[in-house]
């Protein structure tokens, strides 16, 4: 009787905030706990912690205020670009003036000069721009000089952090590259070497994999899509012939960056020797000496190999004569040595 009269009593004030203070005790333990074993167990919970700080710290550098972002959303923005970080303007390229130009007119003026298209819906600012052609002729030349000039968010986009071991994660990433892009727009997302990302796909293709390439492009162009919002996919690719079909389509203007010409060629020299004490007459006839239609990183080589060729010999002549120098001293001022 005892024992029941005790449970069927009231709880005194003492006991009630006793048991509270038991209750928190136990609830907070239990929830760093758990929180400790699910960050013990995710190995990438420290990349993302420092993808989050550097995510904030470039969204400072490039103005970007009050604009709440989730988890996914913050994973991309580490890959957002500060235009004061770019070096390359367009004058650092050389036998692309065309390129160039076309470019400045499709795709950068419909997005510095909106209002002036708004009505017209034949020249809004292009959904994808591919830029391909052999390497090494300079197609990510253009696309720094894009991120420079062109006066919107650029998102260097790594197609590696699209891939998650979690069932799902990559789905998330995916949407968070387009749903970041439409709260910083005007924006472009850059994705070197598409064709290793955006490839024909096949039923031998991973289930992950295709699904995020489907909800990759769902987004890009899909049922849901926004046409007056302006995001611009632009990839940069030696291999064309290896995109999917749907890729292709959803990329109407695109460039070819072919090798250069004799006239190219001498502009691109013309730039890489600007600082350089080189005669005309050398400077003129060199890239008609160059074999074939060299690619600009091949002139750059050549002219370092050149440059190397004569500091040798100079380094070569100068040490010969600062040892006959010293010989000559030992022999007839050996006080001085």
């Amino acid at each position: 009787m005892v024992h029941a009269e005790a449970f069927s009593r009231p709880l005194s004030r003492n006991e009630v905030v006793g048991l509270i203070f038991r209750l928190t005790i136990f609830g907070a333990v239990t929830y760093f706990t758990i929180k400790w074993m699910v960050d013990a167990i995710d190995p990438t919970r420290k990349q993302k912690v420092e993808a989050q700080k550097q995510a904030e710290k470039l969204m400072k550098q490039i103005g970007v205020k009050n604009v709440k972002l989730t988890e996914y959303e913050m994973s991309i923005a580490a890959h957002l670009v500060d235009p004061l970080s770019m070096h390359v303007t367009w004058s650092d390229i050389a036998g692309l003036d065309d390129v160039i130009t076309d470019l400045k007119d499709t795709v950068i003026l419909p997005i510095k000069k909106k209002y002036l298209f708004e009505n017209s819906r034949l020249l809004q600012p292009p959904k994808g721009v591919l830029l391909y052609g052999p390497p090494g002729c300079g197609k990510t030349l253009i696309a720094k000089a894009t991120a420079k000039e062109a006066g919107c968010r650029f998102i260097n986009l790594q197609p590696s952090t699209l891939t998650d071991k979690w069932y799902g994660e990559s789905q998330k990433l995916a949407a968070a590259v387009f749903s970041l892009a439409i709260k910083l727009q005007p924006s472009i997302i850059f994705i070197d070497e598409i064709d290793s990302f955006l490839r024909n796909r096949s039923s031998t293709d991973h289930e992950a994999t295709a699904m995020m390439k489907a909800q990759f492009m769902s987004l890009w162009d899909g049922l849901d899509t926004d046409y007056n919002c302006q995001v611009i996919v632009m990839g940069a690719t030696n291999r064309p012939q290896d995109l999917d079909s749907a890729i292709m389509r959803r990329m109407p203007t695109r460039f070819h960056i072919n090798q250069p010409a004799l006239k190219q060629r001498e502009a691109i020299l013309k730039l890489i020797l600007k600082n350089e004490n080189v005669s005309s007459s050398w400077l003129h006839g060199c890239p008609q000496c160059s074999p074939g239609p060299a690619q600009g990183v091949v002139c750059e080589v050549m002219c370092q190999g050149t440059v190397l060729r004569t500091w040798e010999s100079f380094v070569a002549l100068g040490v010969a004569a600062i040892e006959a120098l010293h010989g000559l001293l030992c022999e007839q001022e050996p006080w001085l040595v």
